[in-house]
């Protein structure tokens, strides 16, 4: 209880890691940054119900990027990254991903974690959130997660065809534009999911507003 206000910001620039020979894989991500104010509540008026955080180090080699020195040429004060485009070098290798193994990864622990979330919580089922919130890896993932979890379209919040995968940003992006176009409103309750390398995946079930 020693903080009363806290900004958590997400902020990605996933154009710096990718290859731009590959558009197996670089046409996926965007570069985006987003963030969210959460504040203290009054004792009684806890907006968050329960949470679930889970990590996994055997499935590291499916989404990886390899820390590499920079070539000698490129060591200098001013970022490469800003000079020219795409970038010539940067302190990590292209990002390397196994989509298929991602998806499985996904649509199995994501729905665990929620539904972990949620019993924790004392909210179990899925009629007992107003939106599910996931990380905008891609839609397949959005839409596979959502059926496991038997929530239909209109509750789900998707704006990855907008954007591409944002990685750490996609959430509050996501969120923020649900807030401005009216969908979600104050007293809401979301259920929210992130996940990625590592491999990493949490869950989060809070009331917004």
């Amino acid at each position: 209880g020693g903080f009363k206000n806290v900004l958590v910001v997400g902020a990605d620039a996933v154009s710096r890691f990718v290859d731009w020979t590959d558009r197996g894989s670089c046409i996926l991500f965007g570069d985006a940054a987003g963030a969210v104010l959460v504040q203290a509540c009054d004792i009684g008026e806890d907006g968050l119900f329960g949470f679930d955080l889970h990590s996994d180090g055997d499935g590291k080699r499916h989404l990886i990027s390899t820390f590499k020195e920079n070539e000698a040429d490129d060591a200098s004060s001013e970022n490469p990254s800003t000079t020219s485009f795409p970038p010539k070098c940067s302190s990590y290798s292209y990002l390397q991903m196994n989509g298929r193994e991602i998806f499985k990864f996904a649509v199995r622990v994501v729905p665990q974690s929620i539904e972990a979330a949620l019993e924790k919580a004392g909210l179990a089922g899925s009629n007992n959130f107003d939106w599910l919130l996931l990380h905008q890896a891609n839609q397949r993932i959005i839409d596979g997660v959502a059926t496991r979890l038997e929530v239909p379209s209109e509750r789900v919040i998707s704006n990855v065809a907008n954007y591409g995968n944002t990685s750490a940003a996609s959430i509050p992006l996501a969120l923020d534009e649900a807030v401005r176009g009216g969908k979600v409103q104050p007293g809401h309750v979301i259920a929210a999911a992130g996940f990625g390398a590592g491999l990493t995946w949490a869950s989060a079930i809070f009331r917004w507003g």
